[in-house]
C-alpha cells in the first residue's frame, strides 16, 4: 500500500516554478530487508532504490520501455509503473502503465496525479484527500523556500487521518484490511509491524536542478528516522 502524488509542467512560465514535484510513501513490513536510495551504476550516475533498475540502465525512452513491459504484464501480479524522460532540451515526457488497466501504456498530459494500490487516479478517499493536501502545498511552491516546501510535502505524506468510510478500499483488502482499516485508510499507514517506512520528495526546477530527499525509518523503530538529501543537475 504505497502512495504517490506528482505534478509536472514541462514548460513552466516562471523561473521559480518546478517542472516536477513528486511526493511518495513506501509502505511495507518494517522487518523486510531494504536499502536506502543511493548513487550507483558504472559512473555512479543513477540515484534510486532497487525496483526500477532495468529502466534506468537501459537506453530505451519511457514509452518504449513501458510498451515492452506491457507485453509481459499478464505474467505478474498487479503493479503500476511511472516512467519519465526529463530533458531540458527536448522537453519532459511522463508515461504510465498498470497491468490491471488498459493494455497499452499512456503518455500523461501535464497536470497533477495520484496513485495508490489501484490504477492511476482511482478515487479512493485517502488518495483524493492526500492529493488535495499535495495540491495546496504545490500551489505555494513558487513563493516558498525549497526547504519549507519539502517540509510541507513531508507533512502531507505523514498525515494519519483515516478517510472512512470507503467501500473501495474495504473491498480490495477484505479480511486482511478489516483489522487495520482505521490505519490503512490514511495517507500515512502506521500499524505495529507494517506501514509507511520511507518518504520521498523529488523537486526538479526549470533549469533541471534536482533535489531528492528521502526520509527513512531506522531499525524498525517508528520513532527513529534518517533524512538524506541529494542535489544534482539532470544530464542533457
Amino acid at each position: 500500500m504505497c502512495i504517490i502524488f506528482f505534478k509536472f509542467d514541462p514548460r513552466p512560465v516562471s523561473k521559480n516554478a518546478y517542472r516536477l514535484i513528486l511526493a511518495a510513501n513506501r509502505d511495507e513490513s518494517y522487518h523486510r530487508p531494504s536499502k536506502l536510495a543511493d548513487f550507483w551504476g558504472t559512473d555512479s550516475e543513477i540515484l534510486s532504490g532497487e525496483l526500477v533498475s532495468h529502466f534506468l540502465t537501459s537506453d530505451m525512452d519511457s514509452l518504449s520501455y513501458l510498451k515492452k513491459v506491457s507485453t509481459e504484464g499478464h505474467l505478474y501480479n498487479g503493479f503500476n509503473l511511472i516512467a519519465a524522460d526529463l530533458s531540458t532540451a527536448k522537453g519532459d515526457v511522463v508515461c504510465y502503465y498498470g497491468n490491471r488497466g488498459e493494455p497499452e501504456p499512456i503518455v500523461l498530459t501535464p497536470g497533477t496525479y495520484g496513485l495508490s494500490n489501484a490504477l492511476l487516479e482511482t478515487p479512493w478517499k485517502k488518495l483524493c484527500f492526500g492529493k488535495q493536501l499535495f495540491t495546496e502545498a504545490v500551489e505555494q511552491s513558487e513563493a516558498l523556500p525549497k526547504d519549507v516546501l519539502v517540509s510541507q510535502l513531508l507533512d502531507v505524506l505523514n498525515n494519519e487521518e483515516a478517510q472512512l468510510p470507503d467501500p473501495a478500499i474495504e473491498d480490495q483488502g477484505q479480511e486482511y484490511v478489516q483489522p487495520i482499516l482505521s490505519k490503512y485508510a490514511a495517507v500515512c499507514v502506521r500499524c505495529a509491524t507494517y506501514g509507511t517506512r520511507t518518504n520521498t520528495i523529488i523537486l526538479v526546477d526549470a533549469d533541471g536542478h534536482v533535489t531528492f530527499t528521502e526520509r527513512s525509518m531506522l531499525d524498525k523503530d517508528t520513532s527513529r528516522w534518517e533524512t538524506n538529501t541529494y542535489e544534482f543537475t539532470l544530464q542533457s
